[in-house]
């Protein structure tokens, strides 16, 4: 009895060991990428999703195997799974915090926001809807076609919110009129976007079957409803007892606002959908206790960031690649998907500005940065390969063409913006701004 007990306690000890030894590792790195990336002009988190990547066997898994076994393989892999989908929730959270719905119902250039958001969601949907059905027999084979095609299309046709803002507070133009109307049209396109892929996901989980869909769509459609005209009064009823509107965030509410975030993930998860749904649903709730947002992105949030987002990161490190693309064919279709995402992104936001009355160059910044995916596409993908609809190759794939689309955005507005008279501020100043901001 007392030897099984030694033994029970030496394993848990050696798994705490090389979680310790990993979540070291990954919180490091993290630092050092986004440090990085902030000096050559990027957004940090650019340099935290290529660390991740890196920190995976792509790189690190190819020039030090003995090393990378040893780091990321040598203790259970539960771990750090549960706490990268912990992390996710919380994210998620923070991202449903995040939404300004007042940008929706801008009354200053709506029908460029209209055309802009509409163009940039149906064009990349449809190339991304016809690349995945094509693609899907070569590149997932033993997938569903019609799921792995919905993934890929949606990947394709999100935008990137929380990185858009940063990138565009980060070049001073968040209150110039281009930047209201992308940041507005991003808006739409991430409401739409994470409704496509509730939709999608309670559809690749009823099996395609209609009848198993309509309940689940019901079901799912009495949550939000629920949450909406139920939770969120009591909730808000909480927040203003507990002070939150002076900026307070007690124990006891920081406890209750958790513990609100785990059970409505719990519920979307009991309904058939993932977890992160409910802390996306959350933060939508509690999007407009401005006084509670501005505490818990000052308080709880770069503990997120620092801590969780590279976990996540790394964990879809792990999943990607790059060897899995060993042939010349998977190279073609890695530069076809690439092309056709940027393409239909881009493009079609690109004709829309142009026919809501922009010129050329006022176009081709409204483009590019439509065209930002980062964290939001790894989402979505993550999402697909869980279930199991999109394969290891797709998933590289689609990694690539997410950080592709994100490192793009800051060169090409260092270059264009002077074009349309807004001036570039120096990159050690941006790089300033954008540390200051990460640390409230």
């Amino acid at each position: 009895m007392t030897t099984a007990v030694h033994i029970a306690a030496h394993k848990t000890e050696a798994l705490l060991f090389f979680t310790l030894l990993q979540l070291t590792v990954i919180v490091l790195a993290a630092r050092i990428g986004g440090g990085i990336a902030l000096r050559i002009g990027q957004s940090a988190v650019v340099g935290e999703i290529v660390i991740g990547i890196l920190l995976g066997p792509s790189l690190f898994g190819l020039l030090a195997p003995d090393v990378f076994q040893y780091v990321f393989h040598s203790g259970a892999p539960e771990p750090m799974q549960m706490l990268s989908q912990i992390g996710l929730v919380l994210l998620m959270f923070q991202i449903g915090l995040e939404f300004d719905f007042s940008h929706l119902s801008e009354r200053r250039n709506r029908s460029a926001v209209m055309w802009v958001a509409g163009a940039s969601l149906i064009a990349p949907f449809a190339l991304g809807f016809a690349v995945g059905q094509i693609s899907a027999p070569v590149l997932s084979p033993g997938a569903h076609a019609l799921g792995s095609a919905l993934f890929v299309a949606t990947a394709f046709s999100i935008t990137a919110l929380p990185i858009l803002g940063r990138i565009m507070m980060e070049f001073d133009m968040t209150r110039t009129p281009i930047g209201v109307i992308a940041i507005s049209a991003a808006a739409i396109n991430d409401v739409i976007g994470w409704l496509l892929l509730a939709l999608i996901t309670t559809l690749t989980l009823s099996d395609f079957d209609a009848a198993s869909f309509a309940i689940k769509v019901l079901l799912v459609l009495g949550f939000f409803l629920l949450s909406w005209f139920g939770v969120r009064p009591i909730m808000k009823r909480i927040l203003h007892r507990c002070d939150a509107r002076s900026g307070a965030l007690s124990h006891n509410l920081l406890g209750i606002v958790l513990a609100a975030i785990f059970l409505s993930a719990m519920a979307t998860y009991q309904l058939g959908i993932f977890a992160i749904f409910g802390g996306f649903m959350m933060g939508v709730l509690l999007h407009d206790e401005h006084a509670f947002v501005r505490t818990w992105k000052a308080r709880i949030s770069p503990f997120v960031m620092v801590f969780f987002l590279p976990i996540f990161f790394t964990y879809t490190g792990l999943r990607t690649n790059i060897g899995s693309l060993d042939s010349a064919a998977a190279w073609g279709w890695c530069a076809l998907i690439v092309f056709l995402a940027t393409l239909g992104k881009y493009g079609g936001a690109y004709l829309a500005a142009r026919i809501a009355g922009m010129n050329h160059q006022e176009g081709k910044v409204m483009g590019i940065m439509m065209n930002t995916r980062a964290l939001m596409e790894l989402i979505v993908i993550n999402v697909g390969y869980d279930l199991g609809v999109i394969s290891q190759q797709m998933f590289t794939i689609l990694v690539i063409m997410a950080i592709f689309s994100t490192v793009i955005t800051s060169p090409f507005l260092r270059a264009w913006l002077p074009r349309i008279g807004i001036p570039v501020p120096p990159r050690s100043k941006a790089a300033e701004r954008t540390a200051h901001e990460q640390h409230g």
